[in-house]
């Protein structure tokens, strides 16, 4: 009997925490450094390389929202998923989740391909927060995870290129304000799974353009990829060995040994570390990860997509507790083989005015040994069995054939996703064939913009709640500095003012917008981190104490808006005003946020802050006793163990522990 290609829904059901709201407070600043190169060793690297490193690093998160309402309790509930399957693989999208393939399993064989994740757990990985583990995860943006993540994409069925379906995912990534679309489809008896993905710059500037696949496989594996060096980054080092933020130095290590330890083996390696392997400009672009009896995953493409790259936790106390920490303690770890536009993650691509990019990716299972005489002897024999299974020139014709079919209109809608395309598209008229962003998806976030772009001016609230997104991107901004200078107009223009670093312009507007607003708590919140930035950290702590008092006297219930809101503006104004020494006002900040947000774990660390500025050490430590999970921990944050430094001699406890580097970096 043929089976043929289909896509169907099916529904997910797994141990998940839920996303809840979003931070209302626009990100003034970035929730972390920015991973960047030592401008100095930029001359040390190739001049491609160095060129793309120095290229329009990320300075905002504007438009976008930080995504830091979830938690850690989790209980089963249903996950929408879409599922690709012929006779040979079968395919679990996540439409709603950054389009994630879930899974991959080889049906012959039994074999699920990739590391699935029994659980569903955000985590504060991603560029503006939420992001999980697990599968195959599709990042657009800037460098870091996409805040993609964990938000819903348009889904749709459409003709593949050799008949059957393809499904067919696409989105407006809001940070460099480009669309995007991945098409996925299973031709039909093929063991590998088609990606075709296309980024569009519709405007009339040059865009960056950053993008890697990354690939969630179990990380009893050895890694292999026609390499025979790597980009290994380290922090640089300041005073005392104290790392200086995030500045990197790239250093070019063998593959596969390094330092004596053969490090294509990710149990091999006792700290977290990225490979980004150095591949001959005219090899095959593939990465696989295979077990030891020669079986796993291979990814392949086009090659656009040339950079490969090995991602490991490490063996370590940290490793292991971030492994336990995004997925379920027991049910084994993971690693990461990734594929990118550029040699590493510290590079944005140049994507010329009114043009775009394509390629074509690949997955599917290799068998090879995964050792032998040498290095090399193992790299091309398994480069010959990926040959024998898919060839490149297939690859290659692949793409030429799916190319004409990425402009193809979707048939039947399988999910939606924002209306942050569909109000571009209304503003600017673009023609993007393939991607619809259609007028039907417009919602609530939308409806200001979409007055302002029709009637040239804001609304006014109809009642009072915290202020919307603000849209930053110059077209916009430009119409905000033309429409009637209302209070809600001028909170909004000094935040795109901001992004565009008019620091001195957002701060009038802000301080214009306070002599009639009727909430102040949105601008004075602004101005506070404007003087933070300035280096007035008096006035900032005044600001912030001022704001929080307008807050709580405005909010009007205890809904998801107005807590998100007191949690937020509570958590920076403590922080702020502990920073000032102003232990007793961080104490009345504290006691009137609302009961159920001290109980959460990052308020309890701030809690035992805070009792440590009081002078009460001992109940500080209390706090630790009785324990917390600080749910929006951030990727190698250190902000535990340096607090219990502070309050213990003795060593940290390993539930504690998330430190990723040597002690001694």
């Amino acid at each position: 009997m043929v089976i043929v290609t289909t896509i169907r829904r099916e529904v997910l059901t797994l141990p998940a925490a839920q996303l809840g709201p979003d931070n209302p407070l626009p990100p003034l600043r970035l929730l972390h450094e920015v991973h960047r190169i030592d401008d100095r060793d930029l001359e040390e690297l190739p001049r491609d390389m160095a060129r793309q490193a120095a290229y329009e690093p990320l300075r905002s998160l504007l438009p976008v929202r930080v995504r830091d309402g979830y938690g850690r309790a989790r209980e089963p509930a249903p996950i929408d998923a879409l599922v690709l399957e012929n006779d040979r693989l079968r395919a679990t999208v996540l439409p709603g989740l950054g389009g994630r393939v879930a899974s991959l399993l080889h049906k012959p064989t039994g074999r699920e391909l990739l590391y699935r994740n029994p659980v569903f757990q955000p985590a504060n990985f991603a560029l503006n927060g939420a992001w999980y583990s697990g599968g195959i995860e599709w990042n657009i943006g800037a460098t870091g995870h996409t805040t993609l993540s964990c938000a819903p994409l348009h889904a749709a069925r459409v003709p593949a290129p050799d008949g059957g379906e393809m499904l067919r995912l696409w989105e407006w990534e809001r940070l460099r304000d480009l669309p995007f679309q991945i098409d996925l489809w299973l031709p039909r008896h093929s063991d590998f799974l088609y990606v075709g993905v296309r980024v569009r710059n519709p405007h009339e500037r040059p865009a960056p353009v950053y993008w890697w696949s990354n690939t969630a496989v179990p990380e009893e594996r050895r890694v292999l990829a026609p390499a025979q060096e790597a980009w290994l980054p380290h922090c640089l080092k300041g005073v005392g060995g104290t790392p200086v933020g995030y500045e990197h130095r790239l250093r070019r290590v063998p593959v596969p040994s390094y330092e004596g330890i053969d490090r294509t083996y990710p149990l091999n390696s006792p700290y977290a570390a990225d490979y980004f392997y150095e591949l001959p400009g005219d090899r095959r672009r593939w990465i696989a990860a295979l077990d030891a009896d020669g079986h796993g995953l291979v990814q392949t493409s086009t090659d656009v997509l040339r950079g490969r790259k090995l991602f490991v936790w490490g063996t370590g106390g940290g490793g292991r507790r971030w492994q336990d920490w995004l997925t379920e303690p027991g049910t084994g770890g993971y690693c990461e083989i990734q594929a990118g536009l550029a040699r590493t993650q510290l590079e944005h691509v140049r994507l010329e005015a009114e043009s775009e990019v394509s390629w074509l990716e690949a997955y599917g299972p290799l068998e090879a040994a995964p050792d032998g005489s040498s290095w090399a002897a193992v790299v091309d024999g398994a480069e010959a069995r990926l040959e024998a299974a898919l060839p490149r020139a297939g690859v290659d014709a692949a793409h030429a054939a799916w190319a004409p079919h990425a402009d193809t209109e979707p048939g039947e809608i399988l999910a939606t996703g924002s209306g942050w395309g569909a109000l571009e598209v209304l503003r600017a008229g673009f023609k993007l064939p393939g991607t619809p962003f259609e007028e039907s998806t417009l919602g609530e976030a939308q409806e200001p913009w979409l007055h302002l772009l029709r009637s040239g001016s804001l609304p006014e609230p109809r009642r009072v709640r915290p202020p919307g997104e603000t849209l930053v991107a110059p077209h916009w901004r430009d119409m905000l500095e033309t429409t009637p200078a209302t209070p809600l107009t001028e909170y909004h223009l000094g935040v795109a003012q901001w992004h565009a670093g008019d620091l001195a312009q957002a701060v009038r507007s802000w301080e214009r917008a306070l002599e009639l607003a009727p909430s102040v708590w949105p601008l004075l919140r602004c101005l506070a981190v404007a003087d933070r930035e300035g280096g007035n950290h008096e006035r900032a702590a005044d600001r912030y104490f001022e704001a929080f008092d307008d807050l709580c006297h405005e909010r009007r219930d205890n809904g998801d808006r107005w807590t998100a809101a007191t949690a937020a503006l509570g958590r920076e104004a403590i922080e702020t005003l502990l920073a000032a020494r102003r232990a007793d006002q961080a104490r009345a900040v504290w006691e009137r946020l609302h009961p159920a947000t001290r109980e959460r774990g990052r308020f309890r660390l701030l809690e035992a802050q805070l009792l440590l500025a009081e002078g009460r050490r001992e109940d500080a430590r209390d706090v630790f006793r009785a324990g917390f999970e600080v749910a929006d921990l951030r990727e190698g944050a250190e902000v535990i163990s340096r607090l219990w430094a502070r309050l213990a001699d003795e060593p940290l406890p390993a539930h504690y522990d998330f430190r990723m580097r040597p002690p001694e970096s």
